[in-house]
């Protein structure tokens, strides 16, 4: 047969049904709350706290009681009142081991609220800094490839853009004035800050050779946040051709 489970932890100084004994220390380089070794020693805790209040209700609603009676003489009253409290176990512990494996993460949820941080987050390789939204991507569609690229250098030259992508031989087909059409065109991707799409639509309108021209722009919710941040300095101010991306 096996040994049965310890009471106590390898420490010999460490009680683990006594909440007042002192805690394993941390390991080395684990500092501040968020320390593996430091949740771990909170957790074994709040077991202690758990295990140490669920002996002394045992000990005070039945298992003491039940050896009084016993002592009278009345030995089935304390057989009736351990077959109850093992049939309550058995219908309760299903409930009350969801609701104690919460109860384990409380203590980092309320250290985490104290220290005014919130949980961690998984991190992504894109940046926490860029505010989505901030930059935006308009679409523009042109009758041939002449027309985009001067529309192009005219609106990175002006910072309007940072980038403009020419995507040629795109089939159009849509409904003007009664009738489907159905045109070869060059289709214009352009890379702005939000708060230039404004501008970038009425100069696109005063140039375009078309009677309605086409700028729809859709706010960028995240990406690549060196690019990101690049397209928000070249729109601010004189672009770095030598940190420019390709």
């Amino acid at each position: 047969m096996g040994a049965p489970f310890p009471c106590t932890s390898a420490d010999p100084g460490v009680d683990w049904l006594d909440p007042s004994s002192p805690l394993p220390p941390p390991e080395a380089g684990q500092t501040g709350p968020r320390g593996s070794k430091d949740w771990l020693a909170l957790e074994v805790r709040v077991v202690r706290l758990l295990l140490s209040r669920g002996l002394r209700c045992f000990l005070i609603t039945w298992l003491l009681p039940s050896i009084g009676c016993m002592r009278r003489g009345r030995a089935p009253t304390f057989l009736l009142g351990g077959g109850a409290a093992l049939l309550l176990s058995l219908f309760w512990m299903p409930t009350l081991l969801p609701a104690a494996s919460r109860l384990l993460l409380l203590p980092r949820a309320l250290l985490s609220m104290a220290s005014g941080s919130p949980p961690a987050q998984p991190s992504s390789a894109s940046g926490s800094a860029y505010v989505p939204g901030s930059v935006s991507a308009a679409f523009v569609t042109c009758p041939n490839e002449k027309v985009a690229k001067e529309i192009a250098r005219a609106v990175v030259e002006k910072r309007l853009a940072a980038c403009v992508n020419l995507v040629p031989q795109i089939t159009s087909i849509y409904e003007w004035k009664g009738k489907i059409e159905e045109d070869s065109e060059v289709l214009m991707m352009i890379k702005t800050q939000s708060s230039l799409v404004p501008a970038l639509t009425d100069f696109v309108r005063s140039v375009h050779p078309y009677e309605v021209a086409e700028v729809i722009a859709l706010p960028v919710e995240q990406g690549n946040f060196p690019y990101l941040q690049w397209v928000r300095q070249v729109t601010e101010s004189v672009p770095d051709s030598s940190t420019a991306p390709l």
